[in-house]
C-alpha cells in the first residue's frame, strides 16, 4: 500500500450548520445522508456504496489501520485511518482519514477510477452525532489514496461539540463510515491532471502551440484542418518553389501536414512569419471572423488558376436576397449577393432559430413610410432578407461583442443563447429555392471564448467526422468531451453550481454568470457531409511536401540527437593568423564581451575522448597545412580578465585526448580555445630556447581600427626596440620609420613600452600583445583630435572598451530606402550631441531636428529622449540594456528644432477636403496654447478650398467604433488634445451651414459587408424632407466625388446600433428623412475598401496577411 505522504485537505471536516426546520440526518440513512452532504456534481453515477467500520479501544489502536475491503463500481476500496495523525501532521493531535484504492498493483495498466466520497466519524450510540468531509478525486496508480490529513482535531471527538451534548468518542469507541459514488467517465479525462497526457494516443489528433495570444487563430485552423475538403484544396496549391516564411499557402500546408503526422503539438511561427507578422502581432488577440475572411481572401487568390480554384466559394459561400415587395400590387425590387458567413444577434435572442428569424424578419413600410414603387406610386410594402442558398459548410458568427454607444466602448454579451446539434434551415429559404435535397445541417464545430472583452482564451470543440466523438482542441491539448460540454456549457447565461464541481456541501442553487460561451458555430449540410468530410488518403498529400518535411524531420532528429549527446562532445574554436588579421578588438578574438558580438571563428564539434593526434589530423585537412607544420597553443583566462595563448599542446604524450587538454590546460572553460601556430621550418619544430611568442597589432590611424599583424618569436634578452625592424619589414615600411610600441595589458591599461628595455625587464611572456603605430607629428595629432578621431592606441582602446552597437529604426514610417534602419558603433562615453551628429550624418538630416525614442525589450517605444549635454550614451542605454549586445533607438525626422518642441505641440492632421478623401497629412508645430481655430487657419493656407464653398474647416477625431465624428470646438487649446488622438479635417459643405429649421444632419461611415469593420473616415450629411433616396444618392455621389461606375457598386444601409438589428439596406424609392433617427443611428456605405486602411472597432489593429 502506498505510504500516504501526499494527502491534501479537500474540505475541513465540520458538519454543516443545520437550519432550524431541518431534522438531523442519521449516518444510517444512506440516501438522505448522501443527498445532504455530497453535492450533485452533474455526472452519472455508476454505483453507490456505503461502508460502516466500528472501532473499539481507540486509545490503544495502532498508528495506522485499514478497514475491510469493499467493492464499488468494479473497484476494491477501503478506509485508511491514522487515529493519531499521520507523519505529516502533529502526532496525537489530529485524526487523518483517507479513501484508499485497495489493490493498485493488481489493477490493469493505465487504470483509473473517478469517485466522489464522504468520510464520516460518528458516535456508536447516536448516528446523528458526527463529523463529515467530502471530496472527489481521480484515483490512479500514482495517487491511489485521497482524503484528509487533518480530518479533525482529536479533542473534538473526545469532548461534546455544539449542538451535541455527548462526545462522538464515547466509551473509547467510534464508527468510521465512507459513502462512495463511483462516477461514469465518458470522456476518459474526468479530473485528469494531464501529466504525461498524450493527445495523439488518446484522440488521434494533436494540438497547436500558442505563440502568446494566437489561441483564436489555433481554434479556427483546427476547424479548417478538420474540414477535409478544404485541406485537400490547400494541398492542391502549387508551392514546390516557395519559401515557407514568405508563402502563406506553403506555411499552411506544412501546418496541416504536421497536424496529420506529428505526435507532438504543432508550432505556427512559420505561418505567422508568412503573414508578415512580428512577434508583437502574435501577442495581440484579434477577431476570428476578420482573421477568417482575410485568410480566405488570401487563399482564394492563391487558388486562382489551379485545380483548387473555386473551392472557397463552393465550400463556404451562400446567397441571400434583400427585397422590397408591394402588398397590394405585383411589384418587387430585389438584389442577390454572396455571403461567406452570417453574423447573428445574441442580444435579445434565446435560440439560434430565433436569431435566424430575426435576421429575415420583415419590416412593413406603410403610413408615412410607404414605398415609392416604380409605375405604382406610394404603396404598402414588405421589406426584408431571405436566403436563396446556404453553403455546404456554414460559418455562423455569434455577435458576442457589441459596441455600447452609451458607454462608448465594446462590451461582451454573455447572455444565454442555445444552439442545437441539428437544425433544418429550409424555413429561412426563399420559396423558390431548390429543395430536392433536405437543408438539414449538423453541428461540426463550436469556437469558444472564455473571458471578457479585454482578454481571455479561445478553444475549439470539433466533431471531425460522423464516427469520431466530439473533441476539445485547446491549444497544445486535445481531449474528448461530452455532449453537455459542447452545448450546455457554451450557451452562456447563468449556471447553477449544482452542476459544476464545487466544494460547497449544500445543494441550494446559486446563480453564477458564465463568461465561457460560443462565439462561432460551424454547421455542415447533412447531404454534403460525406463529401466535405471524406476520409483523407495517402495520395491526398503532395509528394513534394512529404519529401521536404521528411528531410527536415530527419535534420531535426539529428539536431535533437546532437543535443542529447552534447555531454559527450566539446567545441574547439581555432584562432588563425587570418582571423587575427581581421580582429578589431581586445585579445586575439572576442569571446564574452557584454555589448559586442563574439568573433566568428572556425569551430569543431569533437568527441571528448578523441585522441589529440586524430584531432590534429582534422585541423590539417581543414586548413590544408601539413601536420608537421602545426603547433596548437591553448588559450587561458588570465587573472586580469584577458584571454591569451599560454602553452603549446605537448606532442609527446600518446594518450592525450581533447578533453584532457581542456581539463588540465584550460580549466574553467566550456569550449577549448586554440591558436594555430604555423611552423615555418618543419626541421626545427620547437621554438629556440629562451624565446617567447608575442602577437603584434597595428593601429591604423586613417581607418581608425586595430588589426592583427601576426606573431613573432623574440628572445627574452633582446630589446623591445628590436621589434622595429621586424615590424617595418612586415609592414613594408622604410627601415627608418619611427614606431611607437604599446603593451595591451588589459582593457583600460594600454602602456607605452620602453624600447631600450629587454622583453624580460618589460615582463613580456608568451601570448602577450604589442600594439604599434607609426609615430605622428604633433600637428597631425591635433588635426585628428579636432575631427573627433583617435590619434593614439590608448585613445582607441578606450573607445573599444566602451564601444556599443546602437541600432536606429524609423519610429513612424516603414523601413525603406528613405527611412533606413542602420547601426552605429558608439562609445558609451559619447554624449547625446555626438550620437545625434553621427545619426544626422547617416540620415543626411540636421541633428537638432532629429528626435529619438528609447524602446522596451520587445521593440515598442518607451520614452522620448530629452536633449541634454551631460547625458551620455551609457545613460541612454541603462538600465534596460545592460545584458544586451545592442540597443534599439527609434528616430523621427522633424521639420523644426527639438528645442522648440518643449513649448510647442507637434500635430499631424489628415486632410479629407470636401470629398471625404484622405488627400494628405500635414504636420504642424504650434504653441500649446494655440486654439483649434488657429490650427484650422494654418491648415487653410496649405490646402485647396472650394472656390464657391464655405471656406470653413472642421477639425475632428473619429469615435472608437469609426462611425461618427467628434468635432473639436474652435476655442479648445491644442495642448489639451490627447497625444494619441488621430486628427482629421475637412471643408464643411455649404448645406451644413444653412440655417433651415427642417434640416436634419446625420453621420455617414464606410464599411464592407460587416458594419463592425469600418474603413475610411466618417462624415456628416444633410438630409432633405421628401427626397427619395435615388436623389439622396446623387448628392452623396457629389459629396464623395466618385464616378457613376463607382457609386453603382455602393450599397446603402441604415445602421441602428442600439437595437442590435441587421443593416437595413435602402432602396431608391425610400425617403430616409422620415426615419426617426436616434443619436446612434448612422447611414452606412457598404463598398470595398480600396485604401487598405481598415479601422477595426475598439482600437484593434487590423489583421494584415502579406505572404
Amino acid at each position: 500500500m502506498q505510504q500516504p505522504d501526499n494527502y491534501q485537505d479537500e474540505k475541513q471536516g465540520q458538519p454543516p450548520a443545520n437550519n432550524e426546520d431541518e431534522q438531523p440526518v442519521s449516518v444510517k440513512e444512506h440516501d438522505l445522508f448522501a443527498a445532504r452532504h455530497m453535492p450533485d456534481l452533474g455526472y452519472d453515477v455508476n454505483e453507490f456504496k456505503v461502508l460502516h467500520w466500528r472501532l473499539d479501544g481507540w486509545k490503544k489502536l495502532d498508528k495506522k489501520l485499514t478497514s475491510p475491503d469493499f467493492e464499488c463500481g468494479g473497484h476494491i476500496w477501503r478506509i485508511l485511518l491514522f487515529p493519531f495523525g499521520n507523519s505529516t501532521a502533529p502526532q496525537n493531535d489530529t485524526v487523518s482519514v483517507y479513501l484508499d484504492y485497495a489493490n493498485p498493483k493488481d489493477a490493469p495498466e493505465g487504470w483509473h477510477a473517478c469517485a466522489q466520497f464522504a468520510l464520516v466519524i460518528s458516535s456508536v450510540n447516536d448516528p446523528t452525532n458526527f463529523i463529515v468531509s467530502n471530496a472527489h478525486h481521480r484515483f490512479i496508480a500514482e495517487e491511489s489514496d485521497w482524503g484528509f490529513t487533518r480530518f479533525t482535531e482529536l479533542r473534538k471527538l473526545q469532548y461534546p461539540q455544539d449542538p451535541q451534548s455527548r462526545p462522538i468518542l464515547e466509551g473509547d469507541a467510534a464508527e468510521i463510515s465512507v459513502f462512495v459514488r463511483v462516477l461514469e467517465d465518458p470522456t476518459g479525462v474526468l479530473w485528469h491532471n494531464f501529466v504525461n497526457y498524450d493527445s495523439k494516443k488518446e484522440t488521434g489528433y494533436v494540438g497547436m502551440k500558442n505563440q502568446g495570444a494566437t489561441c483564436y487563430m489555433n481554434s479556427l485552423l483546427q476547424s479548417l484542418y478538420c474540414t477535409n475538403y478544404f485541406r485537400r484544396a490547400v494541398y492542391q496549391i502549387p508551392t514546390q518553389d516557395d519559401t515557407p516564411s514568405q508563402s502563406v499557402a506553403l506555411a499552411l500546408q506544412r501546418v496541416f501536414y504536421n497536424l496529420q503526422t506529428s505526435d507532438q503539438p504543432v508550432g505556427t511561427n512559420e505561418l505567422t512569419k508568412s503573414f508578415g507578422w512580428t512577434s508583437l502581432d502574435s501577442f495581440m488577440q484579434h477577431d476570428v471572423q476578420e482573421f477568417s475572411r482575410v485568410l480566405m481572401d488570401k487563399l482564394e487568390a492563391k487558388m486562382k488558376g489551379t485545380i483548387a480554384d473555386g473551392t472557397v466559394t463552393k465550400l463556404f459561400v451562400g446567397k441571400m436576397k434583400s427585397y422590397v415587395k408591394c402588398i397590394d400590387v405585383d411589384f418587387e425590387s430585389s438584389r442577390v449577393e454572396d455571403f461567406n458567413d452570417i453574423s447573428l444577434n445574441v442580444k435579445g435572442m434565446k435560440t439560434l432559430r430565433e436569431s435566424f428569424l430575426d435576421y429575415i424578419s420583415v419590416e412593413t413600410l406603410d403610413g408615412d413610410n410607404k414605398y415609392q414603387a416604380e409605375g405604382h406610386g406610394l404603396q404598402d410594402a414588405k421589406k426584408g432578407i431571405v436566403f436563396e442558398s446556404f453553403p455546404p459548410v456554414l460559418h455562423l458568427q455569434l455577435k458576442r461583442f457589441e459596441y455600447d454607444m452609451q458607454r462608448d466602448t465594446m462590451v461582451k454579451i454573455n447572455d444565454r443563447f442555445e444552439f442545437p446539434f441539428e437544425i433544418d434551415l429550409q424555413e429561412f429559404l426563399h420559396s423558390e429555392a431548390d429543395t430536392s435535397q433536405p437543408w438539414v445541417y449538423r453541428l461540426t464545430g463550436v469556437l469558444v471564448h472564455s473571458g471578457d472583452l479585454h482578454g481571455g482564451h479561445y478553444f475549439a470543440l470539433i466533431k471531425p467526422d460522423r464516427q469520431t466523438r466530439w473533441l476539445k482542441f485547446d491549444d497544445d491539448r486535445v481531449t474528448p468531451v461530452t455532449d453537455r460540454e459542447v452545448l450546455e456549457e457554451n450557451y452562456g447565461g447563468e449556471a447553477l453550481n449544482g452542476h459544476v464541481p464545487v466544494q460547497a456541501q449544500r445543494n441550494q442553487p446559486r446563480a453564477m454568470k458564465r463568461f465561457t460561451n460560443a462565439y462561432m458555430l460551424v454547421y455542415a449540410r447533412e447531404s454534403a457531409m460525406d463529401d466535405v468530410l471524406a476520409p483523407f488518403t495517402e495520395k491526398d498529400t503532395p509528394a513534394h511536401l512529404k519529401q521536404r518535411l521528411e528531410e527536415e524531420r530527419l535534420a531535426n532528429e539529428n539536431k535533437r540527437r546532437e543535443k542529447e549527446e552534447q555531454h559527450l562532445f566539446l567545441t574547439a574554436k581555432i584562432i588563425t593568423d587570418e582571423s587575427f588579421s581581421k580582429h578589431d578588438g581586445f585579445d586575439l578574438a572576442t569571446f564574452d564581451e557584454k555589448h559586442w558580438p563574439a568573433t566568428e571563428l572556425p569551430s569543431f564539434r569533437i568527441l571528448k575522448t578523441e585522441p589529440y593526434p586524430v584531432f590534429k589530423g582534422r585541423i590539417s585537412k581543414t586548413f590544408n597545412i601539413p601536420e608537421n607544420q602545426i603547433r596548437l597553443w591553448v588559450l587561458v583566462n588570465r587573472q586580469n580578465k584577458t584571454v591569451r595563448p599560454d602553452v603549446p599542446v605537448p606532442e609527446t604524450e600518446p594518450n592525450l585526448t581533447v578533453e584532457s587538454i581542456r581539463t588540465n590546460m584550460a580549466a574553467r572553460q566550456t569550449d577549448l580555445r586554440l591558436y594555430l601556430d604555423v611552423i615555418a621550418d618543419p626541421a626545427k619544430p620547437d621554438p629556440q630556447p629562451n624565446h617567447i611568442m608575442v602577437f603584434l597589432k597595428y593601429f591604423d590611424v586613417e581607418k581608425q581600427k586595430v588589426v592583427g599583424a601576426g606573431r613573432a618569436y623574440v628572445s627574452r634578452t633582446s630589446k623591445v626596440g628590436d621589434l622595429t625592424a621586424i615590424i617595418n619589414e612586415r609592414m613594408r615600411w622604410a627601415p627608418t620609420m619611427i614606431i611607437k610600441l604599446y603593451e595591451e595589458i588589459k582593457p583600460g591599461m594600454i602602456e607605452v613600452m620602453k624600447p631600450k628595455q629587454t622583453f624580460a625587464q618589460s615582463e613580456i611572456q608568451d601570448g602577450d600583445i604589442i600594439c604599434f603605430q607609426a609615430e605622428l607629428p604633433e600637428n597631425e595629432i591635433r588635426d585628428l583630435e579636432v575631427q573627433g578621431m583617435y590619434a593614439t592606441p590608448p585613445q582607441y582602446y578606450d573607445f573599444l572598451q566602451n564601444r556599443v552597437l546602437i541600432s536606429f529604426k524609423p519610429k513612424n514610417e516603414e523601413i525603406s530606402e528613405e527611412n533606413p534602419e542602420f547601426d552605429l558603433i558608439l562609445s558609451k562615453k559619447m554624449n547625446y550631441e555626438t550620437m545625434a551628429q553621427k545619426a544626422g550624418d547617416t540620415l543626411k538630416h540636421d541633428p537638432i531636428k532629429l528626435r529619438f525614442t528609447t524602446t522596451q525589450s520587445n521593440g515598442t517605444p518607451k520614452s522620448i529622449l530629452k536633449r541634454s549635454l551631460n547625458q551620455s550614451v551609457s545613460d541612454i542605454m541603462s538600465p534596460h540594456y545592460t545584458t544586451q549586445q545592442s540597443t534599439v533607438i527609434l528616430y523621427e525626422r522633424l521639420d523644426v528644432s527639438i528645442v522648440e518642441l518643449e513649448t510647442k505641440r507637434s500635430l499631424k492632421v489628415v486632410w479629407t477636403g470636401i470629398h471625404n478623401k484622405e488627400e494628405g497629412t500635414h504636420p504642424f508645430l504650434l504653441p500649446k496654447t494655440s486654439t483649434v481655430h488657429e490650427l484650422a487657419t494654418q491648415l487653410a493656407k496649405l490646402v485647396s478650398l472650394t472656390p464657391d464653398g464655405s471656406n470653413t474647416i472642421r477639425v475632428f477625431e473619429m469615435s472608437k467604433d469609426g462611425k461618427h465624428q467628434r468635432e473639436f470646438s474652435a476655442t479648445e487649446m491644442i495642448g489639451n488634445i490627447p497625444e494619441v488622438a488621430e486628427l482629421y479635417a475637412e471643408e464643411i459643405p455649404l448645406d451644413e451651414l444653412d440655417q433651415a429649421d427642417d434640416k436634419k444632419i446625420i453621420s455617414v461611415f464606410h464599411f464592407f459587408k460587416d458594419p463592425s469593420r469600418p474603413h475610411g473616415v466618417p462624415f456628416r450629411f444633410v438630409l432633405k424632407p421628401g427626397e427619395k433616396f435615388v436623389d439622396t444618392k446623387k448628392r452623396l455621389q457629389a459629396r464623395l466625388g466618385v464616378t457613376d461606375k463607382d457609386i453603382a457598386r455602393f450599397r446603402f444601409a441604415l445602421i441602428q446600433v442600439q437595437q442590435f438589428k441587421q443593416p437595413s439596406y435602402i432602396e431608391d424609392d425610400d425617403a430616409i428623412y422620415e426615419h426617426k433617427f436616434q443619436p446612434d443611428d448612422v447611414l452606412g456605405l457598404d463598398h470595398i475598401d480600396k485604401t487598405g486602411k481598415s479601422r477595426p472597432g475598439a482600437g484593434e489593429r487590423a489583421i494584415v496577411i502579406k505572404g
